[in-house]
Formats: structure tokens, C-alpha cells, sequence
């Protein structure tokens, strides 16, 4: 792990906050519960960044990628570092995303 990852997650409210999300098992809970924490500019930016990853996973250019999400190129240059050097966050949301073919459903398994 990077050392900046790791001092992130050293507090006691940052890991709280990740077992808070982690165990959220309703898709209208956890809509509710960012959209109560996140401004609406936050929700879009971090869903065109997840976006943004899915297209780069299927090598499309960044043009592209720019002209949907309408994010930045050096945000789009940082996510595809992030997917080669971070900690497999972006492969592991992917991964969530391809097994249900683009669509989650509106409760996970489990519930």
C-alpha cells in the first residue's frame, strides 16, 4: 500500500465511514444515505469517474471518455493511474458492474 492510503484509513471515522458503505445492502439506502452527505455536483462527478474507468477497462480513447463524462483529461490521466498503481478499488467496482452486465440490482444478495 501507498503510505497516503494508508493514513487515510487510520482514523476512526474514516474506517467507520467504510463500514458504514460496505454493509449498506439496499441501493435506495445507500442512494439516500450519499445523497444526504454528498452535494448532487459530488454523486455526478464520482459516477463519470466509475464511468470513466469502465471506458478506459474497454480502451476506449480519452476523447471520448471526455465528450461522455464530461470530466478533465488529467482527471481521466489520474483515474487510469489509480486502475494500474492504486489499490484495485477501481477493478474491484468493475467487477461489480460487469457481473451484473450494467445493471445492479435494486437490493444486493443477502437481503
Amino acid at each position: 500500500m501507498q503510505p497516503s492510503s494508508i493514513s487515510v484509513w487510520e482514523t476512526g471515522t474514516a474506517r467507520q465511514l467504510s463500514a458504514v458503505l460496505a454493509a449498506i445492502v439496499s441501493t435506495q439506502t445507500m442512494q439516500n444515505f450519499l445523497r444526504d452527505v454528498m452535494t448532487e455536483k459530488e454523486i455526478i462527478e464520482i459516477s463519470s469517474r466509475l464511468e470513466a474507468a469502465r471506458m478506459l477497462q474497454q480502451g476506449k480513447k480519452y476523447t471520448e471518455i471526455i465528450e461522455k463524462t464530461k470530466l478533465s483529461s488529467r482527471t481521466i490521466a489520474r483515474i487510469s493511474y489509480w486502475m494500474q498503481n492504486g489499490e484495485g478499488g477501481y477493478e474491484a467496482a468493475l467487477k461489480i458492474v460487469h457481473a451484473h452486465h450494467g445493471h445492479i440490482p435494486p437490493d444486493r444478495a443477502g437481503q
